[in-house]
């Protein structure tokens, strides 16, 4: 029940961007929220549990981003993003806080929500060809919460990517392998 609330409060933040974010982040980038963007933003990653001594499980996962911070962009353009993030700012190097939902099929609780930071570094054409990610996160899962750690590679505008996820104490999924797909 707490994570499905959690996931009720993830579609509230991205319903409640307010008028006065949307007009500054309009007026500063040319970018803003659209009906095509809000569904676009329903689409999951796919991604694979691996429990120990069991067959891998199938999950989908989204993320909300309510704050970035770019440290790899023009130093004349506010380096804070909201909710909409354009991918030349994340991926030619940025931090941000991240709210996960999760998905998990052949699991007894079937939702996890996961919170967490992660920074993104350009590796190759200021990241717009390959760009990679180190994070960290806190889960919570039925009766159980703990601590991940991930890493990941991104190409093709940051559009795609693999991110590796480990979490020592979740016996349930210790290892989650996720093919990333992000529509910005």
């Amino acid at each position: 029940m707490k994570s499905l609330l959690m996931i009720l409060i993830s579609g509230a933040l991205c319903s409640g961007y307010s008028q006065s974010q949307n007009e500054s982040t309009a007026s500063a980038t040319g970018i803003h929220p659209t009906p095509l963007w809000a569904a676009a933003q329903l689409v999951p990653s796919i991604q694979w549990h691996f429990p120990e001594n069991q067959d891998s499980r199938f999950g989908l996962r989204w993320q909300v981003t309510p704050l970035l911070y770019s440290f790899g962009i023009n130093k004349q353009v506010s380096p804070w993003r909201s909710l909409i993030i354009e991918p030349m700012t994340r991926y030619n190097g940025s931090a941000e806080l991240y709210i996960a939902p999760e998905y998990a099929s052949d699991m007894p609780v079937k939702w996890t929500v996961r919170a967490g930071i992660r920074a993104y570094y350009p590796l190759y054409q200021y990241g717009e060809y390959l760009a990679a990610s180190l994070g960290t996160s806190f889960y919570d899962h039925a009766e159980h919460a703990g601590v991940s750690i991930e890493g990941g590679l991104y190409i093709f505008f940051g559009i795609l990517g693999m991110q590796v996820e480990h979490s020592p104490a979740y016996q349930e999924a210790p290892w989650t392998f996720r093919i990333n797909i992000r529509y910005f």
